[in-house]
């Protein structure tokens, strides 16, 4: 192991290790994976509504207002469900009534999303627009659920009464709190809640729908795979929400007739640059199948089936790529490279940007054609990537073939002079 590669396993990894295993962290991310379904189901329906066959729009035309119904309740209330998951993630993390604290949160979402004037709940901020606002409120409200009940400051009853009785009023002093708290700060004091989150995330925001700010994403995700930590589930705890935002948006503008406005919207990492894998690894794995190497030609056979469903990890384990300096190079390289290919192609207008989410298991190909609405130019570029993956990952391959054979011949016989 080279210095370099053990400052990383000793000092870097075990940072790393604990970031991703933050408990809030840990709970944004999960609660964001529990509403993906939401939005495939959602998905179906708009490439029913906008299937790539001529003249299709025109003869479902008496029917697309009622294909929209589905995409409103998913994508329209994607602010309440994220809200509702997280709290109940993050309470049972914290030892807390799961359900309790998924539904004081999701009513203090709610809460402060009201109309004053028409005292009605207005869509608009119940779906992508508010989705960083619920991740707000989920984090805030259970903390104080359970800094409650440490401190005592609930009405407790007697151990005979039933436990949904029970747990409905130790809820009772912390909800009113939090109703307290976050009504005189959003109505009485006038301040925007939703504005003033928006406003503090925008940065970032406005930089992952950038080429610099996606290459950087896909250099720190690629970057804590190699060092053995899942670089996806990482990273998604910061950027889920806010691909999620923009996928919701390009589904709004698709559903409107207009040009779809964010290139790197849900799907477009995990499709268009995960082929086969984080890595692009599939191609690797294409690459040893007729190896010299015995190990190599067993594990890239074996690992094939797997990545076909985007499932590297015997491939990136059993090579190991992870921690491996001749892998990890190409590793990375090859991210960047489609990155910034996929990225390109779709500001020039040669590919349509996604607007179908999709289960990240969907093969590669399929997944390019399907998460763009039918676009056979998509698939077509997922030919290609490979194609590039392979090239890159070609040298590197061999060097580190040429290693293993060169190990595993028999040295010279000492006892012959």
């Amino acid at each position: 192991m080279t210095g370099a590669t053990r400052w990383v396993n000793e000092r870097l990894v075990p940072l790393l290790t604990a970031l991703s295993e933050n408990t809030y962290l840990a709970a944004i991310r999960n609660g964001m994976v529990a509403v993906v379904p939401l939005t495939i189901i959602g998905g179906l329906f708009m490439v029913v509504a906008f299937l790539p066959i001529p003249g299709w729009e025109e003869r479902i035309a008496a029917y697309s207002h009622l294909l929209q119904v589905p995409v409103t309740a998913t994508f329209g209330l994607l602010g309440v469900f994220v809200c509702f998951a997280i709290a109940y993630d993050l309470g049972k993390r914290l030892k807390q009534e799961a359900m309790v604290s998924a539904s004081m949160a999701t009513l203090v979402f709610l809460l402060i999303q009201v109309d004053a004037k028409e005292l009605t709940l207005p869509m608009a901020n119940l779906g992508s627009a508010g989705l960083f606002t619920a991740v707000f409120v989920a984090l805030v409200t259970v903390p104080v659920q359970k800094a409650f009940g440490d401190a005592r400051w609930v009405i407790r009853l007697p151990s005979s009464v039933p436990a949904v009785v029970y747990e409905s009023f130790v809820s009772l002093t912390p909800m009113f709190f939090l109703i307290v708290v976050f009504w005189v700060v959003r109505f009485v004091l006038g301040v925007d809640i939703n504005g003033w989150v928006n406003l503090a995330l925008k940065p970032l925001v406005l930089a992952l729908n950038t080429l610099p700010g996606i290459l950087v994403y896909a250099f720190l995700v690629t970057l804590l795979w190699s060092v053995g930590i899942n670089g996806d589930n990482a990273m998604d705890a910061v950027v889920a929400g806010i691909f999620l935002q923009y996928l919701a948006e390009n589904v709004t503008a698709m559903s409107q007739g207009q040009p779809l406005p964010n290139i790197t919207a849900y799907g477009f990492f995990t499709v268009f640059v995960n082929v086969g894998g984080t890595g692009a690894t599939l191609a690797l794995a294409l690459l040893l199948v007729r190896s010299r190497e015995p190990g190599f030609r067993q594990v890239s056979r074996l690992s094939i089936p797997t990545q076909v469903f985007q499932i590297n990890e015997p491939i990136f384990f059993g090579i190991p790529i992870v921690l491996n300096p001749v892998f990890m190079v190409p590793y990375v390289l090859n991210a960047l490279l489609l990155t910034a290919g996929t990225y390109l192609l779709m500001d020039w207008g040669w590919i349509r940007k996604p607007f179908v989410n999709l289960p990240w298991t969907t093969p590669p190909i399929l997944g390019h054609f399907l998460v763009t609405g039918g676009d056979w130019r998509a698939a077509v570029w997922g030919v290609v990537s490979l194609g590039l993956a392979m090239v890159v990952y070609l040298p590197f391959a061999r060097v580190a073939e040429r290693q293993r054979l060169r190990a595993a011949a028999p040295g010279p016989d000492p006892s012959q002079g």
